[in-house]
């Protein structure tokens, strides 16, 4: 019998379990919260941080808030779903990817390899002038200079809103060939990532919800699972691999 492909993709409810700030909706707006260098909670809104007009507007605002998120890191560590999944990538004998909307680093802390950020990376970051990426792990100042062209055009590793997301080819590929989708942890609200389901079923996978709540898309998988990830998703590995 030939071993299922398997498509996995992970949203910031699989990251909360960990304690990293999600995106909310209050009022009608999305912001998020993170502390700033004094521990002090900052709210900002998706305009003011995660737009490209954003950071030609105010590249040391923009520049300052995704720093406190990466310096945020170092408190935070991969949960048991975390380390399910890395646990899924070393055992599954058949073809997987799992894609998260996360940019945290806690897929590869847990010790997953087969891995797409498709919105990018916070310890990562983009030349803008040569599109060359860089490992980074402290702060990175406005036109700090590009390690590989050494432009001063060096800006967060992240898909801004209205941006492309990354490997979107490779992600489709991978849908078309699957046995088994599963969304872990997702809001089901933010395209393309919530039209993934959709187009697995249309080339005839089978669908798995597995989130703390039903999410916007929870009609368009054939089951859905509620609770926690911590516990939803080992349970689920487990089964996978018997």
């Amino acid at each position: 019998m030939t071993t299922p492909s398997l498509v996995v993709l992970t949203g910031a409810g699989l990251s909360a379990e960990s304690g990293i700030p999600t995106f909310r909706s209050t009022a009608g707006v999305t912001y998020w919260d993170v502390r700033d260098r004094f521990g002090v909670p900052q709210s900002y809104t998706i305009e003011e941080v995660c737009t490209p007009e954003a950071l030609a507007r105010d590249p040391a605002l923009v520049h300052g808030f995704y720093d406190a998120r990466r310096a945020a890191l170092g408190e935070a560590a991969p949960n048991a779903a975390h380390r399910a999944l890395a646990r899924l990538d070393a055992a599954w004998p058949g073809d997987l990817l799992i894609v998260t909307q996360n940019v945290d680093d806690l897929h590869e802390r847990a010790g997953t390899r087969r891995l797409v950020h498709m919105h990018g990376a916070l310890r990562s970051a983009l030349c803008a002038a040569c599109d060359e990426r860089s490992d980074w792990q402290g702060d990175l100042p406005p036109g700090t200079p590009c390690p590989a062209c050494g432009a001063p055009a060096l800006r967060p590793d992240i898909v801004f809103f209205g941006e492309m997301p990354y490997a979107m080819d490779r992600i489709e590929a991978a849908l078309a060939g699957a046995d088994l989708f599963v969304s872990i942890g997702t809001s089901g609200a933010v395209y393309p990532a919530a039209g993934f389901v959709q187009l697995a079923r249309a080339y005839g996978a089978d669908t798995l919800e597995l989130n703390l709540e039903r999410s916007a898309g929870s009609d368009r998988f054939a089951e859905s699972r509620l609770g926690p990830a911590s516990v939803l998703v080992p349970d689920w590995v487990d089964s996978l691999l018997g």
